[in-house]
This record gives C-alpha cells, sequence and structure tokens, in this order.
C-alpha cells in the first residue's frame, strides 16, 4: 500500500483526475467521451515525442532538436508529397521515420565519437535542421492544396472508434514499454543513468547506448513530423516552433529525471496527457494565454522539486555512498 501511494504515476493520475473534475463543474459538455477522445487525440503527437525524449534523459542527455527534426522531416515529406503523389503514404511515412532516425544518428554520433555535451550538439542542431528546412522549401509553405488526398486523410480515418492517430501513440507507446523493459537496450538505458561508471564496468558500452537512445529520438520525431503535417495540413520552417520544451516539460511532469536513470513510459504519457488536458481546459474557463504559460511553468517547478526529493531514496543514497567509498 505505501509502495502505490508514494506512485509518481498514480498521483499524477489523480491530479489530472481533479483537473478534469473541476472544469467538469463549470463546463459539463468538457467530460463528454467525444471530447476527451479529442483531446487524446490533439496530445498524441507529444506523447510520442515525450517517450523518444524520456529514453535519452534517462541516459543523462537532453535533445533539444526534436521540434527542429520534426519541421525538417515534415518539410521534406510534404515537398516529397507535393512532387509525387503517386507515391504511398506508408512508404512515405517509412521514409520520415527513416530520415528522422539519421538526424537523431547524427546527434548521438556527436555525442558518442567527439564527447561533446549532449546539450551543445543539440542546440546547435536545432538550428542546423530548421535552417535545412528552410533551404529545402526556399522559404515557402506548402499548404493543403498541394498535398495528395491520401496523405492528409489517412491519420484522420477512424479504427475500432479511434482516431488513426490515436492508434499511432498507442502502437508507439506499446512498443516503447517491451523495448524500455523487456530488451537489453532498454536496461541499458537506465543503467547508465544511474551509474555509468558501473555499467561500464557491467559491459555496457555508454557512449553506444546513448547513440541509440538519440536513434530512438530522432525516429520518433521523423514519424512526428508527417503525424503533424497531416494533422495541421501544413508545412512550414516554423513548424512546432518551442515545442521541444514542452515536450521536455511533458517527461519532468511525468517523472522523469533530468539528473537521469529514473522515469517510465507511464509517467510520460501522464505528464503529455496532463500538459494536453490542461491547455485544453484553461482556455475553456477563459484564462489568458499568458496565465496559461504561467501555469505550465509552475508545474513543471512543482515537477522538479518532487523529483528532486524523490531521488533522495534510501536506494540512491546507499549507491552515492558507495561511490564516495569506491
Amino acid at each position: 500500500m505505501n509502495r502505490l501511494l508514494k506512485s509518481r504515476e498514480l498521483w499524477l493520475a489523480m491530479a489530472i483526475l481533479a483537473v478534469l473534475v473541476l472544469v467538469t463543474l463549470r463546463f459539463p459538455r468538457f467530460a463528454t467521451p467525444g471530447n476527451l477522445l479529442t483531446i487524446f487525440n490533439d496530445t498524441s503527437i507529444l506523447m510520442m515525442l515525450a517517450l523518444g525524449q524520456m529514453a535519452v534523459i534517462l541516459t543523462r542527455s537532453i535533445d533539444l532538436s526534436v521540434a527542429s527534426n520534426l519541421a525538417l522531416t515534415g518539410m521534406l515529406v510534404a515537398l516529397t508529397n507535393a512532387a509525387f503523389p503517386m507515391i504511398p503514404v506508408p512508404l512515405l511515412i517509412a521514409g520520415c521515420v527513416l530520415v528522422g532516425a539519421t538526424l537523431g544518428a547524427f546527434n548521438g554520433i556527436l555525442v558518442w565519437k567527439l564527447n561533446i555535451p549532449p546539450i551543445v550538439v543539440t542546440l546547435g542542431t536545432l538550428t542546423i535542421f530548421r535552417g535545412l528546412a528552410f533551404v529545402a522549401s526556399g522559404g515557402t509553405w506548402v499548404n493543403a492544396a498541394q498535398m495528395s488526398p491520401d496523405f492528409i486523410q489517412l491519420q484522420r480515418g477512424v479504427f475500432l472508434g479511434l482516431p488513426v492517430l490515436s492508434w499511432f501513440a498507442i502502437v508507439v507507446a506499446v512498443l516503447v514499454y517491451i523495448l524500455m523493459t523487456r530488451t537489453p537496450w532498454g536496461r541499458a538505458f537506465y543503467a547508465i543513468g544511474v551509474n555509468p561508471t558501473a555499467a561500464v564496468y557491467t559491459g555496457i558500452n555508454v557512449g553506444r547506448t546513448k547513440f541509440l537512445a538519440f536513434v530512438l529520438s530522432g525516429a520518433l520525431a521523423g514519424l512526428a513530423g508527417y503525424l503533424y503535417v497531416s494533422k495541421y495540413v501544413i508545412a512550414s520552417t516554423e513548424s512546432a516552433g518551442g515545442y521541444e520544451l514542452t515536450v521536455i516539460a511533458a517527461c519532468v511532469i511525468g517523472g522523469v529525471s533530468i539528473a537521469g536513470g529514473i522515469g517510465t513510459v507511464g509517467g510520460a504519457l501522464l505528464g503529455a496527457l496532463f500538459l494536453g488536458l490542461v491547455n485544453n481546459a484553461l482556455p475553456v474557463i477563459g484564462v489568458s494565454p499568458f496565465w496559461q504559460m504561467a501555469i505550465s511553468g509552475v508545474a513543471i517547478l512543482l515537477a522538479v522539486v518532487l523529483n528532486a526529493t524523490s531521488e533522495r531514496s534510501k536506494g540512491r543514497i546507499i549507491l552515492k555512498k558507495a561511490e564516495v567509498a569506491a
């Protein structure tokens, strides 16, 4: 029972429920199944990006280039569809994942082989990827009139009562959960986040593991590139501008420790869902956009404080003492 009460995911789920109840008391229609499904669908892209970011953060790294990766892959796939509308959409999606993974691998190589701090690498590639999107498009937009109907409609379809976009998020969540809990790669992400020195002695290649985390983050950003463009039916160099901060916020609120080694798939999903719910709820009750940003900032600060407090657990203290003794 005590372990359940200490669960970050449980408290976050309760916070989501509390927000939902408070808003519903004033606007009963907010809690209708259709509206809740819309909120989940609108948050699907953020969920996928948060899962990729979680893998990177677990390894004591950070990826500030995810939104720029999304913008570049989204622009490339939109331009390709406009020029060659006969290419099947599944092939375009596979291309997005491949391009995104390649951009993530570029980040990973710089971190692994050149030992450059991840925040420096991804701060640089954040600008590079945006610049490449501008070069590829010549500074122009690709709009709905230039996109094929299949390109736009795929993720708008409905399967078993859920939009296809929501199914993308569900499938990605399941696959990432399996990766994190059932594979050596997932265990390696956690291991090097907790203690990279000890991980080396167990045979884990720290640099390669970080590289794989960046590849995963890039691949999911590439997938999100197609989904974002087809959802909003526009591709521009400003797509998802500043979104990388929202992605990181979702991870932090979901209990993913910036110090590495702590975090769950469920937590990252709930963090994204919490932000999606708040962003949809505040306009309904008439809160100004400026207050929305302030409230989101307060939520992030509280999440950081809770994360720092939870890391002072007995297990972490023992590990630190062991490091000092060594």
